[in-house]
């Protein structure tokens, strides 16, 4: 799994017209399946993300984490980030996880950031033409791999 972790101080997103999710302080997450993530990679995941320290503490030092803070997430599904490039100009996605695959463990990590934070996730929806409204924060842009946990 891939994600990129976004600080906001606001944020939606919205399918043709209707607002599928809506925050205020908190983390706009891109999410990546790729075809051979497990359910182990998951819950690495929502957990390394729901504790990063990312947010000012009162001397604004980066010391505080999502559930800190009192923020929300929005998760936004993302196969474009298994993009490979290295060959022609039309980038290939083979990597990413089938809709079949992907869409299940998209539901899972919603379900798993609320249990995590303590507050409904809110959600883009699933293989839609989405329209990401953000205000970065800082800014503030992590880039995670499962793949590379082992060297966390």
């Amino acid at each position: 799994m891939r994600a990129v972790i976004q600080r906001v101080t606001r944020a939606q997103c919205q399918v043709e017209d209707q607002i599928t999710g809506r925050i205020e302080t908190g983390l706009v997450v891109l999410l990546g399946i790729e075809s051979d993530d497990k359910q182990s990679d998951l819950e690495w995941l929502v957990q390394k993300i729901s504790n990063l320290r990312i947010f000012s503490d009162e001397n604004g030092q980066m010391n505080r984490s999502v559930k800190e803070v009192d923020g929300e997430v929005l998760l936004i599904s993302q196969f474009t980030l298994f993009a490979l490039t290295k060959k022609g100009n039309r980038p290939s996605f083979m990597n990413a996880a089938p809709a079949a695959l992907a869409e299940p463990f998209y539901e899972m990590a919603g379900a798993r950031f609320a249990e995590t934070i303590g507050k409904p996730t809110q959600m883009g929806r699933f293989g839609a033409d989405m329209k990401l409204d953000l205000l970065n924060d800082g800014p503030v842009t992590i880039i995670m791999n499962t793949k590379d946990k082992d060297h966390f």
